[in-house]
């Protein structure tokens, strides 16, 4: 008997002296050329190969000068901007009208994915009709969101919550309807109902979800406004990145609609670089999808 207890008592052993290795092991910090080879280096190479293609199509004379600008031409747009104190306040009037849209939307759109996700008459009754609106372009809402509200900052946000609102609620629906039911009953036991249970169990594990309806919010908050800046145009409203992409339209400068491009695509990409990104590498992480370095 003590024979056949020896074998299992030692496999036991090994197995706690695995767990305790797996728990011990020290994860070092990854070295600063490892991150610039790995995470700057491919980018950076990326866009000096753009800027060759770029130039030597100018060179070949692939298109006329005000059609395809080079890359020079571009340059002094932004050096002519900037000496003009313009360049920053572009951006600065659309991205504040852009987040500020978003917290917006993401204050509507939480408590309206949490309503359709966990009552099914209201999910039966506006769940398509959110299906829909996150299908309509955005691009539609300006000319009726002009005439209710007028040319003026309402009307830009009225647009982006049009757009935004529906994905933020639809991530959020598609999260909790991956929750194990294990992880609900489990919460209902240990007496987490009502808003405890929203906060503690279904947030917490729709997290993965969540988090891609809000990436994909803020996607949409970005083009609603970038659609109402360059259909509807007024002072009051001041000069954003789309007003600035539709005045180099008027100008028939290519040039300046080549800055406002890029200008547009450079601040959806640090958004997404400076705070969705960590986010995702932090909820990966605390639940063991991505290791730690």
């Amino acid at each position: 008997m003590a024979s056949t207890d020896t074998p299992a008592k030692d496999d036991l052993a090994g197995l706690e002296a695995g767990l305790d290795a797996l728990d011990s092991v020290q994860v070092s910090r990854t070295p600063l050329r490892t991150t610039l080879t790995r995470k700057v280096l491919p980018p950076v190479t990326a866009v000096a190969l753009v800027l060759a293609v770029w130039q030597l199509l100018v060179w070949a004379g692939a298109a006329p000068d005000y059609k395809l600008p080079s890359p020079g031409a571009v340059w002094a747009e932004v050096e002519t901007a900037w000496l003009q104190g313009t360049l920053l306040d572009y951006i600065w009037t659309s991205v504040s009208r852009g987040l500020l849209g978003f917290l917006l939307a993401l204050a509507i759109g939480t408590p309206l994915g949490l309503l359709v996700a966990r009552v099914g008459f209201v999910r039966a009754a506006i769940g398509p009709i959110l299906s829909g609106l996150q299908s309509l372009p955005s691009v539609a809402w300006v000319p009726p969101a002009v005439i209710w509200l007028g040319l003026n900052d309402s009307m830009m946000y009225a647009v982006i919550l049009l757009g935004a609102v529906p994905s933020i609620a639809n991530g959020l629906v598609a999260g909790i309807d991956q929750i194990p039911p294990l992880f609900l009953r489990a919460g209902r036991t240990l007496g987490a109902t009502g808003l405890r249970e929203a906060w503690h169990i279904v947030l917490p594990g729709a997290l993965p979800g969540y988090l891609a309806g809000l990436k994909q919010g803020w996607a949409f908050s970005w083009r609603s406004l970038m659609a109402a800046e360059i259909i509807a145009s007024s002072p009051d409203l001041g000069v954003g990145l789309g007003q600035l992409l539709e005045n180099g339209r008027n100008n028939a400068s290519m040039s300046q609609v080549f800055l406002a491009i890029f200008l547009i695509l450079l601040v959806g990409i640090a958004i997404d670089l400076l705070i969705f990104s960590p986010l995702e590498r932090r909820v990966l992480r605390g639940r063991g999808l991505l290791a730690k370095g």
